[in-house]
C-alpha cells in the first residue's frame, strides 16, 4: 500500500510541474478581447434611459440555444466561489499562485463577453438573467458535494481532478452551444471562449497525470470519489434539472456527449485501465471505474430511448397545433 502523502507535500513535489505547465500555457495561450465578439450596433437602450425594455420576439436563439447560453453564463458567474476553491486547495504561493490568478484572469473574460452578447443582441431577459446572475452567487459552488449534499474532504488531488472533467465538459457545451446558437457572431465567441477551456483542461490533466505518477493510490481514491458523484459546477442554477433535459435533448450536452466526450478521454490519456501501479483499496475502485463505464453506457442508451419518445410527441404536439391553425384560418 502507498503511502498517502500531505497536500503540503504534494504541492511541493508538483510545483517544478506545474511551473513548467504554466509556461507551455503562456505560450501556448492567444489573449483576446471580448468587446471583439460582441456586435454593439445591433444594440440600443433600454426604458431607463429611453429606450424599449426587453420583450420575447426580439430574441433571434432558439429555446436550446437560449437555455444552453444562460446556463453556460451562469456556470461562469460563480468564478468567485470557484477562485477561492482553488486558491485553498493549490496555494497562492510559487507557480501555483500564478497559475491560479492567471486561470481566474482568462476566466472572467468569459461571463463578461457572453453577458454582452446576450444583453446587446437582447436574446434573453435581461432582468431574469441578473436576478439568476445574484442567486447562483448566493448559492456559491463546491466540487466537493456529493449527489446527497454532502460535504467529503476536500483535497489538491479533489480540485485538480475534478477540474480536469469539468474544464473538458465545460469546453464541449461551450463550442456545441455556439453550434446550437446557428449565428455566426455567437459561434465565433463561444469556438474563442472553448478554446481558452481547452488549454485550461489540459493544464490540470497534465498536473494530474503527474500527481498519479507521485502518489497513484491516493490520486485513484479522488478519482474515484470524483467521477462516482460528478456533477457540473452549473448544478446549482435554478431550476437545473429542467434545464438540463433542454440541453440535453438539443444535442448540447447529453450522457453520450459526457460519456464519449468527457470520461473516456481522460480516463485513456492517464491510462487508468491499463496502470498496474494500484493496489489495494485504490485497485478496487479502479475496477469500479470500469463498472462505472458500463453503467454510464447503460444510461446513454436508457436517454435516447427517452428522447426519441419526447421528440415524437413534440412532433405530434406541433402538428396538432399546426392542424388547428390551418382550420381557425380557413373557417
Amino acid at each position: 500500500m502507498h503511502e498517502n502523502l500531505t497536500d503540503l507535500h504534494l504541492l511541493r513535489e508538483l510545483e517544478p510541474v506545474v511551473e513548467k505547465l504554466l509556461n507551455r500555457h503562456l505560450r501556448m495561450r492567444k489573449d483576446w478581447n471580448p468587446h471583439d465578439y460582441i456586435p454593439w450596433s445591433d444594440g440600443k437602450n433600454f426604458y431607463a434611459l429611453g429606450g424599449q425594455d426587453w420583450d420575447p420576439e426580439q430574441s433571434k436563439l432558439s429555446e436550446v440555444a437560449q437555455t444552453a447560453m444562460v446556463q453556460n453564463l451562469l456556470t461562469e458567474d460563480n468564478l468567485p466561489s470557484y477562485h477561492r476553491e482553488i486558491a485553498m486547495n493549490m496555494s497562492m504561493d510559487g507557480a501555483w499562485g500564478q497559475w491560479v490568478n492567471r486561470w481566474t484572469a482568462e476566466e472572467n473574460r468569459h461571463g463578461i463577453a457572453l453577458r454582452d452578447y446576450l444583453v446587446v443582441t437582447r436574446a434573453v431577459d435581461p432582468v431574469e438573467l441578473e436576478e439568476l446572475r445574484v442567486e447562483q452567487m448566493t448559492r456559491g459552488f463546491s466540487p466537493g458535494q456529493n449527489q446527497q449534499g454532502d460535504l467529503f474532504a476536500e483535497s489538491l488531488f479533489d480540485s485538480v481532478i475534478y477540474v480536469t472533467f469539468q474544464e473538458l465538459a465545460t469546453r464541449v457545451s461551450h463550442r456545441n452551444t455556439g453550434k446550437a446558437c446557428s449565428e455566426p457572431v455567437a459561434d465565433q465567441l463561444l469556438q474563442r471562449i472553448s478554446a481558452d477551456e481547452n488549454l485550461h483542461m489540459i493544464f490540470y490533466r497534465d498536473v494530474s497525470e503527474a500527481g498519479l505518477d507521485i502518489a497513484p493510490d491516493q490520486a485513484m481514491h479522488s478519482l474515484h470519489r470524483i467521477l462516482r458523484n460528478f456533477k457540473m459546477p452549473g448544478y446549482t442554477v435554478p431550476e437545473f434539472r429542467r434545464k438540463a433535459v433542454v440541453i440535453a435533448v438539443g444535442g448540447v450536452y447529453d450522457p453520450r456527449i459526457h460519456l464519449d466526450d468527457v470520461v473516456m478521454p481522460v480516463l485513456k490519456k492517464w491510462r487508468i485501465f491499463e496502470r498496474e501501479d494500484f493496489t489495494g483499496e485504490a485497485a478496487r475502485m479502479r475496477d469500479d471505474l470500469g463498472v462505472l463505464v458500463e453503467e454510464l453506457e447503460a444510461a446513454c442508451e436508457k436517454f435516447e430511448t427517452a428522447k426519441q419518445k419526447r421528440l415524437e410527441r413534440e412532433a405530434k404536439m406541433a402538428e396538432k397545433k399546426a392542424g388547428k391553425v390551418l382550420a381557425s384560418s380557413a373557417s
